[in-house]
């Protein structure tokens, strides 16, 4: 594997001198979860080893990278949006377009961009990822499209480089792939089954971040609580291990998964003062009928148990979660049970989602298929309640004092910081450009649906 990372770099530098003087930028389109955004960051990496640069101006770009994700099915329609809006730039510019990730594993997709779109010089896919210096080397030395997917589980490559999107907060992989197959997910088609990445390795690149000045690390995997890092490593004594790194300030991680929400686990969020205390905390459905539908391994009452124990374990500890609207046979009485959760729990953040059918899945062949306006209906509902706490979770804020990281300018105030309290917040406030990068104390006065305004 070390030899097959080295080889990549020699390809690189060889496009790096083809590419010498000529001013060559690249654009990239990022779908889906943080872990195709860190696929995307080592991605930027290698363009630029290859002598491209970065631009906003998608239509100047000389490479074009669409990093995809098949979660959602409208994400289908926006990647061929995307891509048939590419084909005039293709056409005059002679811009190399590349895809990869999740969506390219599944072969009605390469099969009607063959099809559709035969334009397109490179298709990789998740296990292939860093191959992409040799297929690039190949399609500009021979103009040859390249196919690079393989089907079985791929292997984890260290040492590629990674240019990442932020200068505060990173995000690193400690594991690839998913065991759970839960009916309505494609993942464990697309991305193999769970490899864990040796501690090693982890720490190592969680100390150089450290060292280059960044305070916050976000632990990624489909199921962060599986990790098995080898002779009885588990995801808790990497937990120990991170919060033991100088210079880190915060440790966050998603996702885990109930049925593997271990006692050992819950110890080291309470022991490590730096692990976030707002815990993420996948739902999907409150009702136990439906959680055996969607193959979650854990009932109604398993959950809310869990909950109540990380709350009588973890002082402050708070909750976010996923749900899923409208699963295959979803009854009325289903849902309630959901809005039951969602009102016991009372969590802090809730990502809703309305069902959707992804092809190759168990649940796109289950017959009792929920009408499109029963889902929208309940989700309406699910939204009203979920923002009717946010409001009066918000109030608990006003007059309390809490640490924050500043992240930089605020999207839509130029005159204002933002940061993140522990518990995931947005807070605005006024500030010097100097405490960018900093954890400062703020004294919150004031909340708003979707951030807190804070003051020195």
């Amino acid at each position: 594997m070390k030899n097959e990372i080295e080889e990549q770099y020699k390809y690189m530098e060889k496009i790096a001198k083809i590419n010498e003087d000529k001013q060559l930028t690249y654009a990239i389109y990022t779908m889906g979860c943080q872990l195709n955004e860190n696929d995307s960051e080592k991605i930027c990496g290698m363009l630029e080893n290859m002598g491209y640069h970065k631009t906003d101006e998608v239509k100047q770009a000389d490479f074009v990278v669409f990093n995809t994700c098949c979660v959602r099915e409208n994400a289908e329609d926006k990647l061929f949006g995307k891509i048939g809006e590419m084909k005039r730039q293709k056409e005059e510019r002679g811009t190399i377009l590349a895809i990869g990730g999740c969506m390219m594993q599944e072969k009605h997709i390469v099969d009607k961009l063959h099809k559709s779109y035969p334009f397109v010089d490179i298709i990789f896919g998740t296990h292939t990822l860093h191959k992409l210096p040799e297929d690039t080397y190949h399609i500009l030395e021979k103009r040859n499209k390249i196919e690079d997917v393989i089907d079985i589980d791929g292997q984890i490559y260290e040492g590629l480089p990674i240019k990442r999107n932020d200068n505060s907060k990173a995000s690193v992989t400690i594991m690839y792939g998913c065991n759970n197959f839960c009916t309505y997910c494609i993942v464990p088609y697309v991305r193999g089954r769970e490899r864990s990445r040796k501690p090693s390795d982890i720490l190592q690149e969680i100390k150089d971040l450290a060292n280059e000045g960044y305070k916050e690390i976000t632990l990624l995997g489909q199921n962060v609580n599986s990790y098995d890092g080898g002779d009885g490593y588990k995801f808790s004594n990497l937990l120990y291990d991170v919060n033991k790194i100088e210079g880190i300030e915060k440790i966050r991680f998603v996702s885990p998964h109930p049925k593997d929400f271990k006692d050992d686990v819950i110890k080291a969020i309470y022991d490590c003062d730096k692990v976030s205390k707002i815990i993420h905390l996948p739902l999907q459905s409150g009702s136990t009928k439906v959680l055996k539908e969607m193959n979650r391994r854990y009932t109604k009452e398993q959950y809310l148990e869990l909950v109540e124990k990380m709350r009588k374990s973890i002082p402050n500890v708070v909750f976010s979660t996923d749900i899923i609207v409208g699963f295959p046979g979803e009854t009325e009485e289903d849902f309630e049970d959901t809005l039951d959760v969602v009102k016991k729990v009372n969590f802090e953040q809730v990502f809703m989602f309305i069902y959707s059918r992804r092809v190759g899945t168990v649940a796109d062949k289950m017959e009792n298929q929920i009408p499109e306006e029963v889902k929208h209906e309940r989700f309406d509902r699910l939204k009203a309640l979920v923002e009717s706490q946010i409001e009066e979770n918000n109030k608990k804020y006003i007059g309390t004092v809490q640490k924050v990281l500043v992240e930089g300018k605020s999207k839509n105030n130029e005159n204002m910081l933002t940061g993140r309290t522990d518990s995931n917040k947005v807070v605005i406030f006024e500030g010097k450009e100097e405490w960018i990068n900093k954890v400062i104390e703020l004294k919150i006065v004031s909340e708003h649906m979707w951030y807190l305004k804070g003051e020195i």
